[in-house]
């Protein structure tokens, strides 16, 4: 072989890994082995040795070359066995599979205020610690909530929240991203859309997707049929939301959409109004005509502890947290997760104290597996699926929990004390304003329908696969002119939205709704309920 020319590269010799010396070694230590029989001279078996020896040294600097760059291996493969993508260098299964889904998104929303909601914000607060502790950015999680709650006069654990009665503290870390005034319906549409010049206050954080993203929505509060609550009015419309999702749809910003939504009458939000063809995979606490249930209240079983008056989660919603956080969620698909959770929160199939979980939108991907939409927590790996922690035995309407924590909050009072005078005349008030809406719409039936037909016009629940009303803007109206003669609806008159519909959907005018309204609300003073002071509802 003939010399290397002067100041011609000379490559150096390649670099094996360590399964790489396998060969050499194992032959060498059976060169040895053969010539046991034979070498009898302690010289030679000295130098035979010797040779073992070296070569293992030489192992030993191949396998520290490939450590400091990296790239140990704690396993010997045999000679033939592929070497993993990642060992060369190359992209390792997880990041490929991490471009596959793209980046993952997640805005989750608690629609109501006030510590007797306690729930919602509790609710809300724990999602994101799953999706944080799944690997989602909190870059990517937008997170409303009013953020009355941690830190009120009547929380026994100052700056903590809890949604288990043995719970940790889910508050600690969760973004202030939109609270307060800030969390509105058109923060939530600009978030959504990815139009950071229409959102008015918070981080400014929007879901700013592109077309290989997967995208998380969690909603929890109060319902009626067609909407949804917010703590500051307007309220979430189904018709508005819908239009929304078509919007988010057609700009081509993202790969498949799961919502999960928590209230009342949940289900008429997208019955007969989403379309299949959005990407979008829905599923809702309740039916479009049934109340949903919040839990973990005093006197249930598991009760809070006794310092806390009020519920601390709601019963669809801690279905799918805890069964998240008990699963492997790289093995469960939606599909199972739907199964379970509509199981727990239907009281086993009972209806005892439950609803009836429902689904809607593109059903085609509920094999794919949850871990796209909420992550992978490491440390659920090699879940068992069983879950830790005491489930609910019992539920309370939502519409009847904030009453619930008005009790509570008499009772623990002392009997002499002026705050349990005002308490017990915020009941009264609150009692008495739902029986004046009840009543008002009874009579205002009445009025448009006739005595005996009235209140079954007013209750008609059209069938499955049609939307709640056909004139969205028909039913708006009529809100607002009930309110402007009635008083606000709140929170709880929010059941009434299936009148305002039916009324629509009837072809009453607005000249006669406003002459029923006056008729019936004509004398009634508002009050602290006066649109003026809570705002119109729509």
């Amino acid at each position: 072989m003939g010399m290397a020319r002067r100041g011609a590269y000379i490559p150096p010799p390649p670099r094996r890994s360590p399964r790489q010396y396998l060969p050499v070694l194992l032959g060498s230590q059976q060169l040895l082995t053969d010539r046991r029989a034979t070498v009898t001279s302690p010289a030679q078996r000295g130098m035979a040795a010797l040779r073992c020896f070296a070569l293992l040294l030489a192992l030993c600097a191949a396998a520290g070359a490939d450590a400091s760059k990296g790239r140990w291996e704690t396993v010997i493969r045999m000679p033939g066995e592929e070497e993993p993508a990642t060992a060369r260098g190359g992209e390792g299964p997880d990041e490929a599979e991490e471009d596959a889904v793209g980046t993952r998104w997640a805005v989750l929303v608690a629609g109501s205020s006030g510590y007797g909601n306690y729930r919602h914000q509790a609710d809300i607060c724990h999602a994101y610690q799953i999706l944080h502790k799944g690997g989602l950015k909190e870059e990517n999680i937008v997170v409303f909530m009013y953020d009355d709650i941690a830190n009120s006069p009547l929380n026994p654990s100052p700056g903590v929240i809890i949604n288990h009665p043995e719970g940790e503290n889910v508050y600690a870390g969760v973004p202030k991203d939109y609270t307060g005034d800030e969390v509105t319906t058109q923060n939530l549409y600009a978030v959504l859309l990815g139009n950071k010049t229409a959102v008015s206050g918070g981080s400014k954080k929007v879901i700013d997707s592109k077309p290989n993203d997967h995208i998380f929505i969690y909603y929890s509060d109060h319902g009626g049929p067609g909407v949804l609550g917010m703590p500051n009015l307007p309220y979430l419309y189904a018709d508005d939301f819908i239009k929304v999702l078509q919007e988010k749809h057609a700009s081509n910003t993202y790969a498949k959409m799961v919502i999960y939504v928590e209230a009342c009458e949940s289900g008429s939000i997208f019955e007969g109004l989403l379309p299949a063809d959005l990407d979008i995979y829905v599923t809702t606490a309740s039916n479009a005509e049934e109340s949903s249930f919040g839990t973990y209240c005093p006197g249930m079983e598991p009760s809070p502890p006794s310092e806390y008056i009020t519920c601390l989660g709601d019963l669809y919603s801690v279905a799918w947290m805890e069964d998240s956080e008990n699963h492997n969620l790289k093995e469960e698909t939606i599909k199972k997760q739907y199964e379970e959770v509509k199981k727990r929160t239907s009281d086993l199939n009972s209806y005892g104290a439950g609803s009836h979980v429902m689904e809607y939108g593109d059903k085609t991907f509920k094999d794919e597996k949850l871990y796209l939409y909420q992550g992978f927590n490491p440390a659920n790996a090699n879940m068992t699926n069983k879950l830790f922690w005491r489930t609910p035995k019992a539920a309370i309407n939502q519409r009847d929990a904030d009453l619930l924590f008005m009790w509570r909050r008499y009772e623990m009072l002392h009997v002499k004390s002026k705050e349990r005078v005002n308490v017990l005349r915020e009941i009264s008030e609150t009692v008495r304003h739902r029986k004046h809406l009840d009543s008002s719409m009874d009579f205002i039936g009445k009025l448009l329908f006739g005595y005996e037909n009235g209140p079954s016009v007013l209750q008609a629940v059209r069938p499955s696969g049609k939307p709640l009303v056909d004139d969205w803007d028909c039913l708006k109206r009529m809100v607002q002119i009930f309110e402007s003669h009635c008083g606000s609806l709140s929170q709880y008159g929010m059941k009434h939205m299936r009148a305002f519909a039916n009324i629509c959907n009837n072809g009453i005018s607005g000249t006669t709704m406003k002459e029923a309204s006056i008729n019936t609300c004509g004398g009634h003073n508002s009050a602290r309920w006066s649109p003026l002071i809570q705002g119109y509802s729509a």
